[in-house]
């Protein structure tokens, strides 16, 4: 998918329209910097803002993702290319956040262990010592927290049971058993519970 194409599409459309970068971010109720963002390739439209987009440009979101209007004849071909095209980025947002959540583990226990090893060795007041640990556990739980919303979203865990891929609610994933990023969970499709792996 051409982000490049896509932006110079998108600024087109506008000007064709008549709409300014701020009239169109009013009307999209975004900032000014959402608009140049796209016009200038960096990402694409949010999902939920496409439908009115589109209707504002009198375009389809498949000639949105083309970066030009689709001729009717290749209509179904480039709608195939293209949900390709989302399903790879996808799949590399994933994997960039499944590596993000590896990173952040490892901050976080590094940062839990400097400052335990910073209380037990330096000499000082005992609310000192507490707050700094304190704060240590504080740091660590929120970016477990934070690690383990990462692991929900990116990618989908499959089940053993029927085969179903499907992206859990945060408080299953939490409380379920785990090894590594298989987890016992409950499919809601066949209901039945099992070791279910993360995959993209």
């Amino acid at each position: 998918m051409d982000l490049k194409k896509i932006g110079k599409f998108i600024a087109k459309k506008r000007v064709e329209k008549g709409f300014t970068q701020e009239s169109l971010a009013e009307e999209l109720d975004l900032s000014n910097r959402s608009i140049s963002k796209w016009e200038r390739g960096i990402c694409l439209p949010e999902a939920a803002k496409m439908p009115t987009l589109c209707k504002l440009f009198d375009i389809t979101i498949n000639d949105l993702f083309s970066g030009e209007i689709v001729d009717m004849k290749n209509n179904e071909k480039r709608l195939e290319e293209n949900l390709l095209e989302l399903t790879k980025l996808k799949e590399q947002k994933d994997k960039q956040l499944l590596s993000l959540e590896w990173v952040l583990a490892v901050i976080a226990v590094v940062t839990l262990l400097t400052l335990v090893i910073i209380a037990a060795a330096i000499e000082m007041p005992d609310w000192t010592r507490w707050t700094i640990m304190s704060i240590g556990f504080v740091l660590f739980l929120a970016t477990m927290f934070f690690g383990l919303r990462i692991e929900q979203i990116a990618g989908y865990y499959k089940c053993e049971e029927c085969g179903h891929k499907y992206v859990p609610k945060y408080w299953p994933v939490f409380f379920a058993m785990h090894m590594g990023r298989t987890r016992h969970l409950r499919c809601p499709k066949c209901g039945k519970k099992s070791w279910q792996k993360k995959v993209l």
